[in-house]
């Protein structure tokens, strides 16, 4: 899709084109967006932070006042834009863990949801999960049909939250009368910022105790439970279906293949001479590389920090290290269940992952959907046409778990 904005930085423009996308199911309105965009300074991650903050601070102010005079319907579409502002405001702030604003504006960013669902009546809730000796953060989208429902269980990514899924294909789903629960897993911002859990790579431990929770709701099917996964959650939602065999179904949106494909992208080599690298005791010509490609490269420099910060590591090398164990060789192939892998044929960061999942695939029903720019969908995730995107997902979908009309 044709930058509008940021043409020197393709991590701002993309992530003014997530907010651009997120229009489609109220996260955004067209002209606060670019309006919010066109005063920030290419590759400032202040000015990016400063700009998206004063615009969802503003905007708190009007659903405040709209909340007390009685606007309700005005206040809950406010707040929810005010979520995504916020959210959007802290995202490339992680290379220093302790900067005050990134959990001032996520706190923000959750409390303006929470709002939001105060004021949006039965057609969500909050829940807690329970898992290992804590709990993680989520949210329940109930079918609007009555009786026993299909459920759809969807998780973020690398960097996106369990609010955000609302605008990726949770609100979709509902209307069309699935279940659909969203949640923070280990690593994900609502548990990052709060307990300080990192990423895990076996997500069979994380949707496992979901599923628990979910079947402890009458009104769920326990025979139609599908699992989706959107960015890094394209792999990961593929390696839970590899060893929960209570899932029909798995949409990866979009499909990933190999997380440390990223360090051997800089590095260069093949990834056994990567792995010895990023793997070694003391490895001078890959800490180098790295810290250039950092310096060179505004995606390296955002992927390396934010890496720590949900995988940990002391070093940008030592998180490259960790993320080699993100992978579905020897995986994807014990999968059963029915598998939809997604592609954008101009993705920012895993261009011809897809592809690799779906060849890795042995289970018979399997389908790759690949979105074009003609689609307007041939971004990462499809931002920029997700109506259209999700849309086509859910077809799928309809055709393995059906909902009860």
């Amino acid at each position: 899709m044709q930058q509008l904005f940021f043409h020197d930085n393709d991590n701002f423009w993309f992530e003014t084109l997530r907010s651009l996308g997120h229009i489609a199911y109220g996260g955004a309105d067209l002209g606060e967006v670019l309006y919010t965009a066109g005063r920030i300074k290419s590759g400032d991650y202040d000015s990016w932070y400063e700009e998206w903050a004063g615009t969802a601070e503003r905007l708190g102010k009007v659903a405040d006042e709209a909340e007390r005079g009685g606007h309700t319907v005005t206040a809950r579409d406010t707040y929810l834009r005010v979520s995504n502002y916020y959210r959007t405001a802290e995202f490339f702030l992680h290379g220093d863990p302790d900067d005050p604003r990134i959990r001032t504006a996520y706190d923000r960013s959750v409390e303006a949801f929470h709002r939001y669902v105060d004021l949006a009546g039965p057609t969500i809730e909050r829940i807690a999960v329970p898992y290992e000796d804590t709990t993680l953060p989520g949210y329940f989208y109930p079918s609007p049909l009555p009786g026993r429902q299909p459920l759809i269980v969807m998780h973020n990514g690398f960097d996106g939250t369990a609010e955000e899924m609302r605008f990726m294909g949770a609100l979709a789903a509902q209307e069309r009368g699935y279940h659909v629960l969203c949640f923070d897993g280990p690593g994900q911002p609502g548990t990052r910022h709060t307990q300080g859990l990192l990423f895990r790579p076996d997500w069979e431990n994380v949707v496992g105790p979901v599923i628990d929770h979910a079947l402890g709701r009458p009104e769920v099917d326990p025979e139609k439970i599908s699992l989706y996964g959107a960015s890094l959650g394209g792999l990961l939602c593929v390696r839970a279906a590899a060893y929960e065999p209570r899932l029909k179904a798995v949409i990866a949106n979009d499909g990933v293949y190999d997380l440390g494909a990223l360090g051997a992208r800089f590095l260069g080599g093949d990834r056994d001479t990567v792995e010895r690298a990023l793997r070694a005791e003391s490895a001078p010509e890959a800490d180098a590389a790295i810290a250039a490609a950092m310096r060179q490269h505004p995606g390296a420099r955002w992927a390396f920090e934010n890496g720590q910060f949900v995988m940990g590591g002391d070093t940008p090398r030592a998180f490259a290290a960790r993320s080699l164990d993100y992978h579905l060789r020897g995986i994807a192939e014990r999968v059963s269940c029915a598998v939809l892998i997604c592609e954008a044929v101009a993705d920012l960061f895993f261009e011809g992952q897809p592809e690799q999942v779906y060849n890795a695939l042995t289970t018979r029903d399997k389908t790759l959907l690949r979105f074009t720019e003609e689609e307007g969908a041939d971004a990462h995730c499809h931002f920029g046409a997700q109506r259209y995107a999700v849309g086509r997902m859910l077809d799928w979908l309809d055709e393995r778990t059906p909902v009860v009309r």
